[in-house]
């Protein structure tokens, strides 16, 4: 039988083991391991750990093995993107988390809702473990990538304050612009949309002190998190049309709720081989939401109608 590695014992590796066993035979690896051992051609691997992941990406790929990674790097997506490896009949799932991840499912259940789509943007509050809040402290002092009308632009990360609403309980918060993957990632999955962006909150100290070490070290698990997509297009008679969908949850849950989507979706056969983005057009982007929302995250639309 087909066997899940999850590499990485913070708190996505954790909550994702726990959600996939019983239904399959899962071994949890330490993230920082050179090689993983004990795998077999076909098994799953998860890489929940931080850091650049490119290189093992490769290397795990070339043995036969089907790979989904949750990291936010930009240099894996660039790497990845540009020259995915050559795979032995196997998917290479690249980001599975909140965002990039979630983010694109949301974007592509949006989309198909419109007759054609020329933005996305999304917005991301909160952090899961320590390993996401360094991530999340580093992104505020880089350059963050945006895509207009078909060129790349870097913005200073910590600029282009806007304020942004978040399912509750969260509500509104400033957003600024940031060093974060999912411009990238959202990009190979929506190819026609002229402009792309992806903010995530801040407070004026985090902007502030993004440049030096950080202060403190972080606590063990952020609280509840949010994240926040939106679609703008038009429907069938060319008017104007703005979709909005996002969830309020802890970081760590949302992200390894959609690992196990898509893990249990290459176990099942519903993902196509080689180089998968969320947010693709071949994908059960129904099937895999409604994974995500079965173990307990609930998705929530805005559609301008008050509720009684």
């Amino acid at each position: 039988m087909t066997t899940v590695h999850v590499v990485g014992r913070g708190i996505v590796g954790v909550r994702l083991h726990r959600l996939l066993s019983g239904r399959r035979p899962v071994m949890v690896h330490e993230g920082r391991w050179h090689d993983i051992t004990g795998t077999s051609p076909g098994d799953v691997v998860v890489l929940a750990h931080g850091g650049d992941v490119a290189d093992r990406v490769r290397q795990l790929v070339a043995r036969g093995l089907h790979v989904v990674t949750v990291g936010d790097s930009p240099t894996d997506a660039l790497d990845l993107l540009h020259d995915p490896p050559e795979h032995l009949g196997t998917s290479l799932v690249l980001g599975a988390a909140m965002s990039p991840g979630l983010s694109g499912l949301i974007a592509r259940h949006l989309a198909n809702q419109l007759a054609t789509v020329d933005e996305i943007h999304v917005a991301i509050h909160g952090t899961a473990g320590p390993a996401c809040a360094r991530v999340h402290h580093r992104s505020l002092s880089g350059l963050s990538p945006g895509y207009r009308d078909g060129d790349w632009i870097d913005f200073v990360g910590g600029s282009g304050r806007e304020l942004c609403w978040f399912p509750e309980p969260i509500g509104a918060k400033d957003c600024y612009r940031a060093r974060i993957s999912s411009p990238y990632v959202l990009q190979h999955a929506f190819g026609d949309v002229s402009r792309i962006s992806a903010r995530r909150s801040a407070r004026r100290r985090d902007r502030f002190t993004a440049w030096l070490p950080m202060l403190r070290a972080p606590h063990p698990e952020g609280g509840v998190g949010g994240l926040r997509v939106e679609v703008r297009g038009a429907d069938e008679r060319g008017a104007r049309q703005v979709a909005i969908a996002g969830i309020a949850e802890l970081v760590g849950t949302a992200a390894a709720a959609t690992a196990a989507a898509f893990v249990t979706g290459v176990l099942d056969g519903l993902v196509h081989e080689g180089l998968v983005v969320a947010g693709d057009a071949e994908l059960p982007t129904v099937e895999l939401l409604s994974r995500v929302e079965a173990v307990g995250v609930r998705l929530q639309e805005f559609t301008g109608i008050p509720q009684p």
